[in-house]
């Protein structure tokens, strides 16, 4: 497709017409988009509309939706890190022993392509109801054991400044909870909501964490770094996870540049991951080797403070795994005594 004229930028982009009325996609592009609306969400808000030059470039790619979306791999699944068997409770997701997920809504400022949850979020994914956080928060102050609170969803910050206040307020008023982690993509995607209400929100006498979905450096546009400039004055401790993404970020300039775009705006990156096997998302597939490669030539050219973990959530609920040359385990060994871990051409999808 020809590049083309910059979109509008007057409201966020939830349809196939507006992908197209924007340029972002052309007529003989409109069956299929309103195929794959079926199915997924989209929405393309402003400030992300200003950063894309080219739909095909890593900024449309990540959230203009293609056919592609609708050919599911035999491998792929709805819930492929297992969340859904460790739910006690709607919205709560106890995977490990010290720390909990709470999703207090699944609806995000933008809907990625290769999202893990793509089957449950979208705008209707509304918000956990009253009740619901009550009974979240009461069963978390009757687990002494977790010390940790990760907000997820859904993007948090996406919740008025109001419900956030009672939240943190809720979470930090349970004297065993030391950390609460705040999951999102909204400093990049819709950097206007970080306003003066939502960071008085983010106040608490806990410590507040703070965790940013970023996986290029044309993400980091003039109005998110103001946002990511205002946290920092918070004193809010800022890290980042990126998706090893084809096209997007697979290659050692991009990569090299994004990690050192965050430490420059005082983000330490924390995750790179390996793409979760979501229904339709092989196209943004990077084999687990090239991964490794990546990381491989990025030693010794970046700083220590630019090293991500790069990880694999093994799907079943098996939890995350770290990979790179310190980490690489030997083909004769297995996980759950049954599977060797690098038994398919050294691909993740062996982790079935």
């Amino acid at each position: 497709m020809e590049k083309t004229a910059k979109p509008s930028l007057q409201s966020t982009i939830r349809s196939a017409h507006d992908l197209i009325e924007a340029g972002l996609a052309s007529e003989s592009d409109r069956t299929h988009l309103e195929t794959v609306a079926q199915h997924y969400a989209t929405a393309v808000p402003p400030a992300f509309q200003a950063l894309i030059e080219d739909p095909n470039d890593p900024i449309g790619k990540q959230v203009i939706p293609t056919a592609n979306e609708l050919i599911t791999q035999n491998y792929e699944m709805n819930d492929p890190i297992g969340d859904e068997a460790f739910s006690p409770l709607p919205g709560l997701i106890h995977r490990y022993e010290d720390r909990v997920l709470l999703k207090p809504l699944l609806i995000c400022p933008l809907y990625c392509r290769f999202c893990f949850r793509r089957e449950h979020v979208g705008p209707d994914g509304g918000l956990l109801s009253k009740n619901d956080l009550t009974k979240a928060f009461e069963w978390i102050d009757s687990h002494p054991e977790i010390q940790e609170v990760i907000l997820s969803g859904g993007d948090p910050l996406m919740l008025s400044p109001r419900r956030l206040s009672f939240i943190i307020s809720h979470l930090s008023s349970i004297t065993h909870i030391h950390t609460i982690r705040i999951h999102t993509r909204v400093p990049v995607a819709a950097p206007e909501l970080i306003n003066h209400e939502l960071l008085q929100a983010l106040d608490s006498e806990k410590a507040v964490w703070m965790v940013l979905h970023i996986n290029h450096a044309q993400e980091l546009g003039p109005s998110a770094k103001a946002a990511i400039k205002s946290l920092v004055k918070e004193g809010i401790p800022l890290l980042s996870q990126s998706v090893l993404l084809r096209g997007i970020n697979d290659n050692l300039d991009s990569l090299e540049t994004l990690l050192r775009s965050l430490i420059q705006l005082r983000i330490k990156p924390y995750y790179l991951h390996h793409l979760d096997p979501a229904p339709g998302t092989s196209h943004f597939h990077v084999p687990v080797e090239k991964g490794l490669a990546l990381l491989k030539a990025l030693r010794g050219r970046v700083s220590g403070l630019a090293w991500p973990h790069y990880v694999v959530d093994i799907p079943g609920g098996k939890g995350k795994v770290p990979l790179g040359p310190s980490y690489l385990l030997p083909k004769e060994n297995s996980y759950n005594g049954e599977e060797k871990i690098y038994s398919f051409r050294g691909d993740i999808h062996n982790f079935r």
